[in-house]
């Protein structure tokens, strides 16, 4: 692949990170420039429909939105394959990645409640996706780590940074839920202990994350560090 690569992100955005892990795990160069959730420019309005990260600006000619499209278009153009060679397990990962919009919901509506009795009504709805995941973990038929065996995926990929995100609210406001899930857990460390995982985002990305909860003023920004709240209320 020849084609140059330009990743449009906010800084703490999962759906981006997802982009960027497949960038990564295939070691496709590429940019990436961060947009201002605040003052979208005008550019970017221009080449991405409903206005939201992630776009992928290829050669400064086109551009795709949406971070399944981007995937995939990334599995059909760059080395090496991180879908299944088998049609069955591709279509069953493909299926499994849809899922992930109800597993990061989830996490996303608990970690971005306004008070606590909200925080613990959403917090109690987790267990159900993840007990999902932890199942279909139980059928794969390999010994892991990852979704389809020792090679990273395009599933691993989607849910890396929503496990990422239910550990850093984990660790602010302990949920005990994940510890019910084992095969979940020792998923979460594999993607969390990834190359491409790690290289996949800003590298303070837990305390970009924090500052974001205090500038939106979120219930579970009251367990933010002093010293990262007072670095948000100066930006």
């Amino acid at each position: 692949m020849t084609s140059k690569f330009m990743l449009c992100s906010f800084k703490t955005c999962p759906w981006v990170q997802r982009a960027a892990i497949v960038l990564q795990a295939k070691q496709v160069p590429y940019d990436i420039t961060y947009i201002d959730r605040d003052n979208r420019p005008e550019w970017f309005l221009a080449i991405s429909p409903h206005s939201k990260v992630p776009v992928l600006q290829i050669d400064g000619k086109h551009a795709l939105f949406e971070s399944n499209a981007i995937a995939e278009y990334l599995e059909e153009t760059a080395s090496p394959r991180l879908h299944p060679e088998d049609a069955i397990a591709r279509a069953r990962n493909r299926a499994w990645t849809d899922y992930v919009t109800t597993f990061s919901s989830a996490i996303s509506n608990t970690m971005y409640a306004d008070s606590e009795d909200e925080f613990a009504a959403r917090a109690g709805k987790i267990a159900a996706p993840f007990g999902k995941l932890d199942e279909a973990l139980g059928k794969r038929g390999n010994a892991g780590p990852y979704f389809n065996g020792p090679k990273l995926s395009l599933v691993d990929a989607a849910y890396a940074p929503f496990v990422q995100r239910y550990t850093f609210m984990d660790r602010l406001r302990p949920l005990g839920i994940i510890e019910k899930y084992p095969r979940l857990a020792a998923w979460r460390d594999a993607l969390l202990d990834a190359a491409a995982v790690k290289a996949s985002t800003v590298p303070n990305i837990e305390a970009v994350w924090q500052e974001n909860l205090v500038v939106r003023g979120r219930w579970l920004a009251k367990f933010v560090p002093e010293s990262v709240r007072g670095a948000a209320m100066v930006e």
